[in-house]
């Protein structure tokens, strides 16, 4: 499992050798969003949250968690539309998504106590990675 702090460009070189493959020129690769918010510490422990009145009355027309909806409206400049289960947000980088684009699957709980962030400059931590495997093949 990918933890805070982890050197992704290091876990994907490790991966990539043990299968016998390399980077070249021209190669792309793909990294789910999901690694890059565990490794830049976006995991939020929803004990830690304190859901305002607006979130709590958000959350009773979603159905879903007051403490979740607070992470939902820290992440969004607007909430376009809400229903029963979901809250459509333009969240802070622009982007029109579901929740904020906040994930509660898969992230090592089986309660739904953790909610994992979008990374908050997806474009700078792509920069970061792809210089970081750059790094590594000249090597």
């Amino acid at each position: 499992m990918v933890e805070q702090g982890d050197d992704l460009a290091e876990i994907i070189l490790l991966a990539l050798d043990r299968a016998g493959l390399r980077l070249d020129d021209g190669d792309i690769v793909a990294v789910a969003q999901k690694i890059v918010s565990k490794a830049e510490g976006r995991l939020v422990g929803l004990d830690s949250v304190t859901a305002s009145p607006r979130a709590i009355e958000l959350a009773a027309e979603a159905d879903k968690d007051p403490r979740l909806m607070e992470l939902i409206l820290a992440e969004s400049r607007d909430v376009l539309r809400i229903r029963k289960g979901a809250i459509i947000v333009r969240h802070n980088l622009g982007l029109v998504l579901a929740n904020a684009g906040i994930d509660q699957s898969n992230v090592d709980h089986s309660d739904k106590t953790l909610a994992l962030l979008l990374p908050v400059d997806p474009d700078a931590s792509a920069q970061r990675l792809r210089e970081a495997l750059r790094g590594w093949r000249a090597r």
